[in-house]
């Protein structure tokens, strides 16, 4: 499995904006072959900060997910609306211990 953890800032100004282009990012890419979890989520105590985790069934459903058309968008999307210090770590796991 690979696990992508990280975070990004947005301007807090353009938090509304940016929104419902995650909301498509999001659903695009849990539909994507090998997606078992997406999901980016908002900092409780920082409004900018953007927390990103996501998990893969491998590296090649990983590599085919930077490739999709959505993702191009995403690109440009986000690139207009001062998305910065974008931080972001991949993984490799063994399936994981509850605990």
């Amino acid at each position: 499995m690979i696990i992508v953890m990280g975070t990004v800032r947005v301007p807090v100004e353009n938090i509304d904006a940016i929104r419902p282009m995650m909301a498509k990012v999001i659903a695009a890419t849990r539909a994507e072959d090998g997606c078992i979890q997406y999901a980016y989520g908002q900092d409780m105590l920082d409004p900018e900060l953007i927390h990103i985790a996501e998990k893969w069934r491998d590296r090649a459903a990983l590599e085919a997910h930077f490739k999709t058309a959505h993702m191009a968008v995403w690109a440009q999307e986000r690139a207009t609306l001062g998305l910065f210090d974008r931080n972001i770590r991949v993984f490799e796991s063994d399936e994981g211990v509850e605990v």
